[in-house]
C-alpha cells in the first residue's frame, strides 16, 4: 500500500514542479514564438501519446490478450479523416464508435 502512495507522490512532484518551475523562473513574456507554440501544443500531444495506445486495443474483449483489432484500426482511421475534414468532436466519436461496432459485426462474414 505504501507503494501506491510513493507513486502517487512522485506523479504531484512531477506534474507540480513541471508548472511551478516556469512560473518561477521566467519573469518576463515570452516573445519567442517557437517557445509558445511548443507549449501550446504540449498538453495536446501528452494527452495524445497516453491515449492513442488505448485506442487500437479498445475493441479487445475483456480477459483476451491484449491485441490491435482491425475494427479499431478503422474506426481510429474514419475518426482521423472526420476530424481532418473538421467536423465536430461529438460526431466523430459517434461515427468512429459505430463503424468500430459495424466492422466487428461483418468481420465474421468476411474471415
Amino acid at each position: 500500500m505504501n507503494y501506491v502512495y510513493i507513486c502517487m507522490f512522485l506523479m504531484f512532484l512531477t506534474t507540480y514542479l513541471i508548472r511551478v518551475i516556469p512560473i518561477g523562473f521566467v519573469r518576463k513574456k515570452m516573445e519567442n514564438l517557437w517557445i509558445q507554440d511548443f507549449i501550446y501544443y504540449i498538453p495536446f500531444s501528452v494527452l495524445s501519446a497516453m491515449t492513442f495506445p488505448d485506442v487500437l486495443y479498445s475493441t479487445t474483449a475483456t480477459g483476451a490478450e491484449p491485441h490491435i483489432s482491425i475494427s479499431a484500426v478503422v474506426a481510429t482511421v474514419v475518426a482521423l479523416i472526420l476530424a481532418w475534414c473538421k467536423r465536430g468532436l461529438v460526431l466523430v466519436a459517434i461515427v468512429a464508435v459505430l463503424v468500430a461496432i459495424a466492422v466487428e459485426m461483418l468481420l465474421p462474414y468476411l474471415f
